[in-house]
């Protein structure tokens, strides 16, 4: 008997194009219609309503039925956050949902909804039929084993901020771990079989959020080093791809800090991962990339004493021709070098094709006098050409326990954050307001490549300056210093390099990300959907600057969490040397390829 799949939530149809080609070649994401019916149906399909798809090795609902009582009732049937525009997406209904979709904290609610919608002929946002609501690893093991048993596809959403769609897929079993949020902090942890003195740490379990994370540290006078955007997972994708933060210069990246794992295996078994026992599978995990070794279930991280000061540096300087912001690059590149390649700076600096720097840079453990102080050289070179540039940059110190104190915010900067208002949720729960343009994106391109130190020397400097503004007149892109560890401090490079990211990181002072997408679009919406033809004509800007990135940059690599989904020799550009010995990993732990994502360790024949 054949047994009736649900609906899927495709939005739309997608031929992605070959690596390394800039014409693309797809079909059309409408299909036209000879008659009405068929027009109907696609639409109802685009909107995961019912229309069911029939598989001989779909399970029969008494099989989900023995999957549901073995967790505990939490299947789900997963329902599109986009139901309410089945019948019009210009109505109120549709209105309201579409303004949920702009609530990171919403999103990660719903097991259908993701942070980002789709990438240009790439993938598109998939439902899975059911959901599994994780509440304990037996409940993931149960859902390992029913997809591995049944030949069906698992995918793991925490928080769903992947950017590549790895959280999500049609005709897959769902694990959803946002339920999965409890948070312990230890004075004194020693792992699991081992031996020594404790250090103090903390565990997450797989659904918590850094916000969470960084609450629970803090009130105990800690910290944790994870990322910047509050919503995002502190167990997932972030720090198993490595996971780099606005203070990694000063403590490593977020894989550097783990101490130990608990993870559900391909076979179903429940395990712990850390330098006493399974330590190949330890390795792999913090770094080799989420959703590809085994399901964290919960992970256990090192807390640092927390910092006295945190501050902040924003403003522009804007120069006046192009021949003023040609020399105002290659007057920031010696000066970043020497001044902001350092333990106490990370975040970025963005340049643009409007011959303008825009600064976000955080500091650490500085006076806003000392912090100006690092950055008098560059900002006296541009007040003595008051003909050629203008500058309005500000210095901003503050408590560092306060950088995760909404009330704080509140006070001092309101229009900085933005609260979840929504009836029920805690009055601290709150984002960034400059990432609201990430919340329900279309990526349109998106890519990452390390810049390593030799290009900063003097020798190079001009070379790095002139493929720089090159690059900043086809599209604008953002140097991103606390992606780069050269310069960073001793114990997060020693325990970094105890983790398998690419080793380029090490001397590189900074990571260079040029991407674009188009917001509040949503595909398969009438009136909602992204322009595809923008789109890959903002794809080709981007393509035409990274192009002379690569070209003096040909040995480096890219940060796989932020990486072009069509990065050639991706194996190499992510992990360098460290990519044979991850697919060891990866075979002797998941040698049915169980858990496959795209551009994940193993995934050459597709994932």
């Amino acid at each position: 008997m054949q047994h009736r799949r649900p609906a899927t939530f495709r939005l739309r149809d997608v031929e992605p194009r070959k690596e390394q080609q800039l014409v693309i070649s797809r079909r059309s994401f409408l299909i036209t219609a000879n008659a009405a019916c068929a027009t109907l149906i696609g639409s109802v399909r685009r909107l995961g309503l019912p229309t069911a798809a029939a598989t001989p090795a779909w399970p029969s609902p008494a099989e989900w039925d023995t999957l549901r009582a073995q967790v505990g009732g939490r299947l789900l049937t997963v329902t599109s956050p986009l139901q309410a525009c089945a019948g019009d997406s210009s109505g109120a209904d549709c209105a309201a949902a579409l303004e949920n979709l702009q609530n990171p904290f919403f999103n990660e609610d719903q097991p259908g909804a993701t942070q980002t919608m789709g990438w240009v002929d790439a993938w598109d946002a998939a439902l899975s039929p059911y959901a599994v609501a994780a509440e304990t690893a037996y409940d993931v093991a149960a859902a390992v084993n029913f997809a591995r048993e049944h030949g069906i596809r698992l995918v793991v959403k925490g928080t769903g901020h992947d950017y590549l769609g790895r959280s999500n897929a049609a005709d897959s079993l769902l694990i959803w771990t946002h339920n999965m949020r409890d948070v312990t902090v230890h004075d004194n942890f020693t792992i699991s079989g081992g031996s020594g003195p404790g250090v103090p740490a903390l565990s997450v379990g797989a659904g918590t959020r850094w916000l969470e994370a960084y609450g629970a540290a803090t009130q105990h006078g800690r910290y944790v080093q994870g990322g910047g955007c509050t919503s995002v997972g502190a167990a997932g994708g972030f720090i198993q791809g490595s996971g780099f933060g606005s203070f990694s210069k000063r403590f490593g990246t977020g894989a550097a800090g783990v101490l130990e794992y608990e993870v559900v295996t391909a076979d179903g078994t429940i395990v712990l991962a850390n330098e006493a026992q399974n330590q190949d599978l330890f390795w792999a995990l913090r770094g080799g990339g989420g959703g590809t070794f085994g399901l964290v279930t919960r992970a256990t991280l090192l807390l640092h004493d927390i910092p006295r000061l945190a501050g902040l540096v924003t403003g522009s300087i804007k120069a006046h021709s192009d021949d003023a912001f040609r020399a105002l690059i290659g007057e920031l590149i010696p000066f970043s070098a020497a001044n902001l390649n350092n333990p106490q700076w990370g975040e970025q600096i963005t340049v643009g094709a409007d011959n303008a720097l825009e600064l976000f840079m955080t500091f650490l453990d500085l006076s806003e006098v000392d912090a100006r102080g690092s950055w008098q050289p560059l900002l006296d070179w541009v007040a003595a050409q008051p003909e050629n540039y203008a500058a309005a940059v500000n210095f901003r110190a503050f408590p560092f326990e306060s950088l995760w104190d909404s009330a704080w915010w509140e006070d001092a900067d309101p229009d900085f954050i933005t609260r979840d208002n929504r009836p029920g949720q805690p009055a601290s729960q709150y984002w960034w307001a400059p990432n609201q343009s990430e919340v329900s994106q279309f990526i349109c391109s998106y890519q990452s490549r390390w810049l390593p130190m030799h290009l900063f020397d003097p020798a190079s400097a001009e070379v790095l300056a002139d493929a720089l503004f090159a690059a900043s007149r086809q599209h604008r892109f953002t140097l991103h210093f606390n992606k780069g560890l050269s310069g960073a401090d001793a114990d997060a490079i020693e325990r970094t390099r105890r983790t398998p990211v690419n080793p380029v990181v090490f001397d590189s002072p900074a990571l260079l990300i040029v991407s674009t997408h188009q917001e509040r679009v949503y595909p398969g919406l009438p009136g909602h959907e992204p322009n595809l033809t923008q789109g890959r004509a903002s794809a080709a800007k981007v393509d035409a600057a990274m192009k002379i990135i690569r070209a003096v940059t040909p040995t480096s690599g890219a940060y796989s969490n932020e990486a072009d989904y069509f990065e050639p020799d991706w194996q190499t550009s992510f992990w360098g040397p460290h990519y044979p010995r991850l697919l060891e990993v990866k075979r002797k732990y998941d040698p049915g390829n169980m858990f496959r994502v795209h551009h994940g360790v193993g995934s050459e024949g597709g994932g």
